[in-house]
Parts: C-alpha cells; sequence; structure tokens
C-alpha cells in the first residue's frame, strides 16, 4: 500500500495533547499512521489492526525498523474478532478507512480490499470504536465529504459525538474532497476549519506545509 495523502494528514492532525497512554490504529496498512504518532506522542502502546497478509507483514517491519518499536505492536486481524478478544480501551484510536461504497476494480484484490468499505462497513467501524474506546478517549477518521453526514449520524447514536472537523479541498476552486473528523463521549460545539493543500500544481500552501512538514524529508 502507497503512502496517501490521507495518511498523512491524519496522523498529523489528530491531536494527542490529552496525552494518551494507549493508541489504536485499526486498518493500519504499512503502519504510516502509527508511526506519526509515535514520533508525536508519549503513548506507551500503540497498537494496530491490519487484516490484508502482505500489508502486514510490511507492518510490523517498518515497526520493527522504527526507533519506537518497542511501543508498537501490530494484530493481524480484523476489527471484528479484535473487539470480541480485547478488553482493553484505548484513549485514542485513529483510522484511515476504506472509503469508496460502490464497487472499485483496481485490478488488485489488496487496493481494492484497502478502498471498499464493504470490507469494514462504517456501522462496524464505530460500534467497535463505541466499545474499544475510553471514557475520556477520542476518536479521528477521515472519510469523503459525501458520506460526512450519514457518518456523523451514525457515531452519534452511539455515544459518539463529532467536536472537530477539518474540510479538505486539493485547491483553493476544487470541490471539499476529505473531512477529518474528530469525536468524544462529550457533546461539544464542533469547531470546523478548512484546509487547502495546493495554491498550484505540486506548490503546498503553507496551511499544509505547517502541518505536515515534520514528516516530510523535503517539504
Amino acid at each position: 500500500m502507497k503512502i496517501g495523502t490521507d495518511g498523512v494528514l491524519l496522523g498529523a492532525w489528530t491531536r494527542v495533547g490529552h496525552n494518551p497512554n494507549a493508541i489504536l490504529d485499526i486498518g493500519a496498512g504499512t503502519g504510516v499512521v502509527a508511526l506519526m504518532l509515535a514520533q508525536r506522542s508519549n503513548a506507551e502502546v500503540i497498537d494496530a489492526l491490519e487484516i490484508d497478509a502482505d500489508a502486514y507483514e510490511q507492518c510490523v517491519e517498518n515497526f520493527e525498523m522504527s526507533p519506537w518499536g518497542n511501543r508498537l505492536y501490530c494484530y493481524h486481524a480484523g476489527l471484528d474478532e479484535f473487539v470480541e478478544e480485547i478488553e482493553d480501551q484505548y484513549e485514542l484510536i485513529v483510522c484511515n478507512p476504506p472509503f469508496y461504497s460502490e464497487t472499485v476494480t483496481s485490478g488488485s484484490v489488496q487496493r481494492d480490499r484497502a478502498r471498499q468499505n464493504e470490507f469494514l462497513p462504517f456501522d462496524e467501524l464505530l460500534t467497535g470504536v463505541a466499545k474499544l474506546l475510553a471514557e475520556n478517549g477520542v476518536f479521528t477518521t477521515i472519510i469523503p465529504f459525501k458520506e460526512k453526514d450519514d457518518f456523523v449520524e451514525m457515531a452519534s447514536g452511539l455515544g459518539l459525538f463529532l467536536n472537530e472537523c477539518l474540510q479538505v479541498k486539493g485547491n483553493a476552486t476544487s470541490a471539499i474532497k476529505r473531512t477529518l473528523l474528530n469525536f468524544s463521549r462529550q457533546e461539544k460545539v464542533c469547531k470546523t476549519v478548512e484546509l487547502i493543500i495546493e495554491s498550484d500544481r505540486h506548490q503546498y500552501t503553507t496551511d499544509y506545509v505547517n502541518l505536515t512538514k515534520e514528516f516530510y524529508l523535503k517539504m
């Protein structure tokens, strides 16, 4: 799985100011979001879930090669079986979920699995998060903007309330494509901010640079 802008945005934007001791990354892929959170936090436990065998193996290798390998652990499992077996809760849960509800056929089963939410439906994701999230915990995710209202409504029905939202546009004239969402168990007035990624082709905006520069070798 290639490292994409969605994962970089999620890993950089997710707040760690509440000093989570235990973090869970659902659908970790090659582990980039978990690695970013290891870089940004002092969490003693950073667990990851990945169901695809090849991605899981790459994730484990990346964890072991990182400076934070003693805090990172990847489970080769789906969310449903993980929820059944684990009684622990997490102060921070993150997920860069599969996001195409329509059928996609890229020619690669792995790519399709990573991009189709039939493999991890939003209701299954949110039900799992509701069980695994600590009382003072935070859940962050990135989804297509068109899915936002249904996702937020589904979450509130499970006691997860939207506290913060980042609307992402490719450039100043494009439509909002992605939205990053921050949920907790406390109802608050939602703070909404807009982020534009590029001012021109391959020219990143100051806001995007400031958000992500700690994670790029050249920015």
